[in-house]
């Protein structure tokens, strides 16, 4: 994931942030995977999760894997600049995440074990950074769509730390916020490593376990508009 790009662990000024366009890059296909569509709308019932745990290419295919996720896609969130593309965000001046969007069906599987995934699948202690892939757009985050995924997010981000600290590792500086706008990265970047079997993978965690059980979630339709929550 680190083609191309200038590594940047400051986020830009408003000078420095690139503009942007009025029209979405592209419309991403079907999933390359399931053959399910990326886009909505979706099936009645189901919620929106979306998290970012540096390279989206590795991180997609930890999330595609888990029973009861709908589909997948791999996006731009968190910044400033509309409409990015891939080269825009790893120049570190559009100030985005990359970030993988999860479509689940609560009625099967539980948010919190998607958090479980989250942060079993990458450090969170690192900053602006995963690994050797240095910028803003590797950094870990959680964009909640409802007070219920904010309120899970964060005690789930209080219980991981335990086990963090006892690991010996530090504090954790994943973001908790609001989810804005999602961007669909271009096409090639859609299950990266399903059509790449060979490819970049930096997914990789700290081997410490994430305790699940906070009976914190509720379900919420995507079809129903998103409770306020407070960005951390």
């Amino acid at each position: 994931m680190f083609l191309f790009r200038t590594p940047k662990a400051t986020f830009p000024s408003p000078a420095e942030t690139l503009p942007g366009r009025d029209r979405p890059i592209g419309d991403p296909p079907p999933h390359f995977v399931t053959g399910r569509r990326l886009t909505p709308p979706y099936p009645a019932g189901l919620e929106i999760a979306d998290f970012g745990l540096g390279c989206f290419w590795g991180a997609e295919r930890i999330f595609w894997q888990v029973p009861g996720v709908w589909v997948t896609a791999v996006g731009y969130q968190g910044g400033q600049t509309p409409n990015p593309t891939y080269r825009e965000v790893c120049s570190g001046r559009t100030a985005h995440a990359e970030v993988v969007r999860v479509v689940f069906d609560p009625a099967t599987l539980a948010y919190e074990e998607l958090l479980r995934s989250f942060w079993e699948g990458h450090d969170p202690t690192q900053g602006m950074r995963q690994g050797n892939d240095v910028g803003t757009q590797y950094r870990s985050a959680v964009y909640v769509h409802s007070d219920v995924q904010q309120r899970a997010a964060t005690a789930s981000r209080a219980r991981f730390q335990q086990g963090l600290t006892a690991a010996g590792y530090g504090a954790i500086t994943t973001e908790i916020a609001e989810a804005g706008p999602f961007y669909f990265a271009e096409d090639d970047h859609q299950q990266y490593l399903a059509k790449n079997p060979g490819g970049y993978d930096c997914a990789n965690g700290t081997g410490v376990a994430c305790p699940v059980g906070l009976n914190l979630v509720a379900s919420q339709s995507v079809d129903e508009p998103p409770q306020s929550s407070t960005a951390l």
